[in-house]
């Protein structure tokens, strides 16, 4: 249980890319024990996915690329401004299940298209292990209209012990009619290659479950060139176990704007990322298309562990167009 919980970022392109045309026939969609769905229930300003129950393990194989259960589409009964999320996982008796359980909820927007990976539909929402629970900064959101075709996918980790009638939620909180939001963007960014266009490309330590993670320290970076001017507000975090800090850094200004380190196990193993480790302003800070930026991950891996540890470094960055609209906010934003 204490290996990488694979993909989350990386997995979400290669599954919406083959998705987005509703065309796509997935050689290793694993065979369920039992019949399983999905459904969404409407509250006044709210919208929860159940996905289950279903039988752990679910017939994952090493690096099966396949979703445990089936996609779900649909489609939100009116426009609605998404301005948070949680997720949870339990058994339909409502016990509480740990977090690695989880492989990961996706949330895609097939219709809208996504900023950071042209010609691929939008990622704007979702969870791995730290199912992080979000709320972004009063007055922002995502807009998500009636028209958007939407989509999920989930997948539950298949070296989970066998466990019965497992359920997991994503629950969308929505504004109110007569609230004004502004809208916010959403921007991929991670030391691993993210989007599946530039797959390819990736050099020979990188797979889809991630990067090489070898005893002791490990420091990884990439070069990172923004495709437009935004505020950010808020930045969800996502890694693996034994990651010990991720960071976005601007080198031309020389500023570190985001440094998020997870709480963990005395092992390594990750818990999740504390809310005062998640960046949330409705200040923002600025990135622009013009300067150099920087995405740092550390690990460290046991020296006693001999098997390879697979690591992640991403953001979600959820930003305004433009500049910030306060200034003085451009120092180090951590």
């Amino acid at each position: 249980m204490r290996r990488s919980l694979t993909l989350f970022f990386s997995l979400f392109f290669m599954i919406s890319s083959a998705y987005a045309d509703g065309g796509h026939e997935h050689h290793a969609i694993p065979t369920l024990k039992k019949q399983v769905g999905s459904k969404i229930t409407y509250g006044e300003n709210t919208a929860v996915l159940t996905f289950g129950p279903i039988d752990l393990p679910t017939g994952h194989g090493e690096g099966d690329m396949g979703d445990s259960m089936p996609r779900f589409n649909f489609q939100l009964p009116e426009d609605k401004y998404l301005i948070g999320f949680k997720s949870a996982l339990s058994t339909v008796d409502g016990k509480e299940l740990p977090r690695n359980y989880l492989h990961h909820i996706l949330m895609i927007n097939n219709t809208k298209p996504s900023v950071s990976c042209p010609g691929e539909p939008l990622f704007f929402g979702g969870a791995g292990l730290e199912m992080s629970e979000t709320q972004f900064p009063d007055g922002y959101g995502v807009q998500l209209s009636a028209t958007d075709k939407l989509m999920t996918v989930v997948a539950f980790y298949h070296g989970a012990p066998p466990t019965k009638d497992v359920i997991a939620t994503f629950t969308m909180y929505f504004a109110p009619k007569a609230k004004p939001v502004k809208a916010m963007d959403i921007y991929q960014v991670g030391v691993n290659i993210v989007c599946f266009t530039k797959f390819g490309d990736r050099p020979a330590d990188q797979t889809d479950e991630g990067i090489e993670i070898r005893q002791g320290v490990q420091v990884h970076t990439a070069p990172l060139k923004f495709r437009m001017d935004g505020c950010v507000k808020y930045a969800y975090p996502h890694g693996h176990d034994e990651l010990l800090m991720i960071a976005l850094e601007n080198k031309t200004k020389k500023q570190t704007l985001l440094r998020t380190v997870p709480d963990v196990e005395r092992d390594g193993t990750l818990r999740e990322f504390l809310p005062h480790q998640v960046y949330k302003d409705g200040k923002g800070f600025p990135i622009t298309k013009e300067d150099d930026y920087e995405m740092v991950m550390v690990h460290h891996h046991p020296l006693q562990k001999a098997e390879l540890q697979h690591g992640m470094g991403n953001y979600l960055l959820y930003m305004t167009p433009g500049a910030c609209s306060e200034q003085g906010n451009t120092a180090a934003a951590y």
